[in-house]
């Protein structure tokens, strides 16, 4: 793992959350997007060689609606940047953590992108990126 990429943040409101964070950090999000097949709209803010992505559920049933059901708004997850994901997911199951996605799908920032369940990693959602080469 190179360094990480992002920290994911579950909000309520986006545009609220786009102003509050705005105002604390000092800087504008320089994108934001949907991601349909996930259920979520999400808007990202640099630091550095880091970046802080806040996500807003589009739907009741998204995998972000049903996380602020049940924790509230807050750190969702932690995302790392690999060279190459597939050979992250195989090291990585080898070494026995539960890939939730074996096949790394499209995200959001155009990343490919695979998650590891957090019940291997202390309770922590771990993302795993890497930039899509097109």
């Amino acid at each position: 793992m190179n360094k990480i990429e992002h920290l994911g943040i579950a909000v309520k409101d986006l545009a609220a959350s786009n102003d509050l964070f705005t105002k604390l950090l000092g800087v504008a999000p320089y994108k934001e997007e949907e991601v349909a097949s996930e259920g979520v709209k999400t808007s990202f803010f640099e630091m550095g060689e880091s970046k802080i992505e806040l996500l807003e559920a589009t739907k009741d049933d998204s995998p972000i609606a049903k996380f602020i059901e049940k924790k509230g708004e807050g750190i969702h997850h932690i995302a790392f940047a690999v060279a190459d994901i597939q050979i992250e997911i195989n090291r990585l199951k080898e070494e026995g953590f539960v890939v939730l996605n074996e096949t790394p799908k499209r995200g959001a920032d155009n990343k490919w992108v695979a998650f590891l369940h957090p019940k291997n990693t202390n309770g922590v959602l771990v993302e795993l990126c890497q930039d899509i080469e097109e």
